[in-house]
């Protein structure tokens, strides 16, 4: 069930997905300081541009892949029952999907 096959993939994917969110964050961060009285319109006509709209997608699936992991690695290390880890990870996996949807159906709703 890891995502990558393999420790290293999953560990390169989790900082590949942290530097993008981190530049996300940073430019959301950015944008907010330096524009003036900041009103939900200026939130809707960044928002509302197709790089912009691509860039949160990208932030979404890469804070599902990171979220993802890192849970994967906790309840695998940390819950030996496999009934109860197998639960565990179908929550997680359902809860995450519910995510993604729910952030599609916003950004291109």
């Amino acid at each position: 069930m890891s995502l990558g096959g393999t420790g290293l993939r999953d560990w390169i994917i989790q900082r590949v997905t942290a530097v993008f969110l981190t530049g996300y964050i940073f430019f959301l961060v950015y944008y907010w300081l330096t524009q003036p009285n900041l009103e939900a319109i200026g939130w809707q006509v960044l928002f509302s541009g197709l790089i912009m709209k691509v860039a949160t997608l990208l932030a979404l699936v890469a804070l599902l892949l990171h979220a993802w992991i890192g849970v994967w690695t906790i309840i695998t290390d940390y819950v030996s029952a496999y009934c109860l880890r197998i639960i565990l990870l179908s929550v997680v996996s359902f809860g995450l999907l519910g995510y993604l949807g729910w952030g599609l159906s916003i950004l291109w709703g």
